[in-house]
């Protein structure tokens, strides 16, 4: 008897594999490149490994395929114009798939991703960035809004004012409204 195949799926495979590559980057641990990043005198170097590299940038793909053999099993790669804490960011998104930065570093983010062709982290920035725009434009409307509500506002007289441009001695009625056309003053004469 013949039994129809199953397919076996990990959901958490994909992150343990990710954690457990970045604690061996953490580590020092199997790693076959180093990165040296330099920007305006400010130097740094970081052991990564050529695999997480090559399958999140096409940059570095493209540098570890055309490679020729060195006699070491580690390589050096140089990257100029990139920021430390950048490229230390930019590291722990292709490791872990997340990475917490301040909204103004997001641009820089970007730029990064695009210079080492990491699309995924270049597809993050950008819906970032729309969603930071969205809630702009969703301020900027909110905030018309209420302006213009208050223009309206001011422009139509509110009940106590119109009240406030009554005469003060409301006792003088308007001929026509059931009142003596003597007024107040004949009133008193009677008396």
């Amino acid at each position: 008897m013949e039994s129809n195949p199953v397919l076996l799926e990990s959901k958490s495979s994909p992150i343990n594999l990710l954690n457990e590559m970045q604690q061996l980057r953490l580590l020092g641990h199997l790693c076959d490149v180093t990165v040296s990043v330099e920007y305006q005198g400010v130097r740094a170097e970081f052991p990564a490994h050529k695999a997480v590299l090559a399958a999140t940038s096409k940059f570095f793909k493209e540098v570890f395929l055309n490679e020729k053999p060195v006699d070491g099993p580690r390589s050096n790669v140089f990257l100029n114009e990139v920021q430390v804490a950048d490229f230390a960011s930019f590291l722990e998104f292709v490791y872990t798939a997340r990475v917490e930065v301040e909204e103004d570093r997001v641009q820089r983010m970007l730029e990064i991703a695009e210079k080492l062709k990491c699309l995924d982290l270049s597809e993050t920035c950008f819906q970032l960035k729309r969603q930071m725009l969205e809630s702009v434009l969703l301020e900027l409307q909110n905030f018309s809004e209420s302006q213009n509500s208050e223009e309206e506002s001011a422009a139509r007289p509110s009940v106590a004012a119109e009240a406030e441009r009554e005469p003060p001695d409301s006792s003088v009625a308007a001929p026509g409204r059931g009142a003596s056309p003597e007024g107040p003053a004949a009133k008193s004469k009677e008396k």
